[in-house]
C-alpha cells in the first residue's frame, strides 16, 4: 500500500469498537514529517485521539484517557457533549448557511441572547459585542484596539505572568515578550510574591505598586489605553488574582478613566467556579474578552464591552470566519446548559474538594511545593524538594508517568514546573477520584 493509501486508509472510520486501519505510529510519524517544528502538544501527548466523550480519550491504539486538558479549558462540558451535538446537528439539518460573514441570522440572534443573559447585570444592560476571527488572541488584538481608539492613547497596561495569546499585540501583553512595548505591573500570588510577603500582604503592596507607578510623572508610563488582566493566570502558573486586589485595580483603573480589560478566554463559562472569573469579586470591566468554552468546542471569540466605547470605524476590525454558525449554535446549547445546570457552582465545590485533596498529597510529597487554583482550574508546582526551585524535568516526567497512566494534563508556570488541571465541568465525584488517584501515583513514581 502507498504512503497516499495508507493516509487515506487512516482516514475512514472504523466500526464502533473497531480499530483504525493503520497503526498510531504511522499517523504519529507523517505528522513529525509533515508539521511544523512549532507544533507543541503533539510532542509532549504523543497519541492519536480518534473517539471521545466526556472525560474520555480513545486513542487509534485502543488505550482511553482521561482527559483533564479539555482542549487547553475550551471543552466547559467535555468532548462530544449530546446538547452540542444537538445543537449542531440542528444547524446542518436545517439548510442554513454555515458562512455569513457578520450577517445577522437567528443563530446568531440565539448566541448573542444566551451570551447577554449570563454577562455580569451592569455590562449586559449597556453593551455591544464584536465578533472576532475564530481565536481567543484575536479577541485581544480587537480589545486593544478598541481601547486604543475609544482613548486616543497607546500605553498599556498589563502583567508579569501573563499569557494572552500568540498574535503581535497579544505576545507583546505576554509575561515572556522580549520586546516590551507595555508598561509591567507585579501580579500578587502567594508562593512565590515578588515582595517576599506574600498574602493580603503582597496583593496590598502589588496594588500600591501600581497606584505609585501611574501616578508618579517621572514614572516612564506612556499614558495606557487599558488595563488587561486575568481573573486567575493560567498559563501563568494557574494563579487566583486576589477578590480584593481585583477591585482594587478596578477602582485605581476607573478613577484614572482607564479601561478595565478582562481576559475570560479560559476563565469563562463556570471555569473557576463562578460565570466569569471577575464575578468572584463583583467587578465588572469594561471590556470582556471571551473564547474557548463559549463556542462549546468549535473556535468562536468575541469581545463585549461598554457602548460608550463603540466609537471605531465599520471594518476597523474584521474576520472572515467571524461568522462560525455552527460554533455560535454550540456555543448557545453550552452556556444555557452550564447555566441551567448550576455547573459554575459544582466547579466550585468539587474544585474546592480536589483542591484539599491535592494538598494533602502534598504534605506527603517532598516534590510539591504548591497546590493552588479556583474551581476546576487547578494546578500543583513541582519543585526540587531540596532548594525549593522550580522543577521543570521532574514536572515533564510526572507529566509522562500520568500519560502511561491514562490521565492526560499540561504544564505551564514560568519554567513549565506546574502539573495543570482542567477537567471538565461535567466531571463527576467517581472520575475525580480516579485523576487523583492517577496523579499521586505519578508523582509518587518520580518522587
Amino acid at each position: 500500500m502507498s504512503l497516499t493509501e495508507q493516509a487515506a486508509a487512516a482516514a475512514q472510520i472504523p466500526p464502533q469498537g473497531g480499530r483504525w486501519p493503520v497503526a498510531a505510529e504511522g499517523i504519529l510519524r507523517r505528522q513529525a514529517l509533515r508539521e511544523s517544528a512549532a507544533r507543541t502538544y503533539a510532542r509532549s501527548l504523543p497519541i492519536v485521539p480518534v473517539r471521545a466523550r466526556g472525560l474520555t480519550i480513545e486513542g487509534a491504539d485502543g488505550r482511553r484517557y482521561l482527559d483533564c486538558l479539555s482542549g487547553a479549558g475550551t471543552l466547559a462540558l467535555g468532548h462530544n457533549h449530546p446538547v452540542v451535538l444537538e445543537a449542531i446537528r440542528g444547524v446542518l439539518d436545517s439548510g442554513a448557511p454555515l458562512h455569513v460573514l457578520d450577517l445577522a441570522t437567528p443563530v446568531k440572534d440565539a448566541f448573542t441572547t444566551e451570551l447577554f443573559a449570563n454577562l455580569p447585570a451592569p455590562l449586559a444592560a449597556d453593551a455591544r459585542v464584536q465578533f472576532c476571527g475564530p481565536a481567543g488572541t484575536d479577541a485581544v488584538e480587537a480589545a486593544l484596539k478598541l481601547v486604543r481608539v475609544a482613548t486616543g492613547r497607546s500605553g498599556l497596561l498589563a502583567f508579569a505572568g501573563a499569557y494572552h495569546g500568540m498574535t503581535a499585540g497579544a505576545l507583546s501583553a505576554s509575561g515572556g515578550a522580549t520586546d516590551v512595548r507595555v508598561t509591567r505591573l507585579p501580579y500578587p500570588q502567594d508562593y512565590r510574591c515578588p515582595f517576599g510577603v506574600g498574602g493580603a500582604e503582597g496583593a496590598r503592596l502589588s496594588a500600591a505598586w501600581t497606584e505609585s507607578l501611574l501616578d508618579d510623572p517621572k514614572g516612564g508610563v506612556p499614558a495606557p489605553a487599558g488595563m488587561l488582566v486575568e481573573p486567575v493566570q493560567g498559563e501563568g502558573g494557574v494563579h487566583p488574582a486576589p477578590d480584593d486586589w481585583l477591585r482594587r485595580m478596578r477602582e485605581i483603573t476607573e478613577t484614572r478613566g482607564i479601561p478595565l480589560i478582562a481576559d475570560e478566554v479560559q476563565t469563562g463559562v463556570g471555569r473557576t467556579g463562578a460565570f466569569w472569573g471577575v464575578d468572584h469579586a463583583g467587578v465588572v470591566p469594561d471590556v470582556m474578552v471571551l473564547s474557548k468554552a463559549i463556542g462549546g468546542s468549535l473556535p468562536l471569540a468575541v469581545i463585549v464591552y461598554r457602548s460608550e466605547l463603540d466609537v471605531w470605524e465599520p471594518g476597523a476590525h474584521a474576520g472572515t470566519f467571524r461568522g462560525n454558525q455552527l460554533a455560535m449554535a454550540a456555543g448557545t446549547a453550552t452556556l444555557a446548559y452550564v447555566r441551567r445546570n448550576g455547573l459554575a457552582l459544582r466547579a466550585a465545590e468539587l474544585g474546592g474538594r480536589m483542591l484539599t485533596a491535592l494538598r494533602g498529597l502534598a504534605a506527603d510529597q517532598p516534590c510539591v511545593g504548591d497546590v493552588r487554583g479556583r474551581g476546576l482550574m487547578l494546578g500543583v508546582e513541582i519543585v526540587d524538594p531540596d532548594t525549593g526551585a522550580p522543577a521543570p524535568a521532574r514536572a515533564a516526567a510526572i507529566r509522562q508517568a500520568c500519560l502511561d497512566r491514562g490521565l492526560i494534563v499540561e504544564l505551564g508556570g514560568r519554567l513549565g514546573a506546574v502539573v495543570r488541571l482542567l477537567p471538565p465541568l461535567t466531571l463527576t465525584d467517581e472520575q475525580a477520584t480516579a485523576v487523583l488517584d492517577r496523579l499521586a501515583d505519578a508523582i509518587a513514581a518520580r518522587p
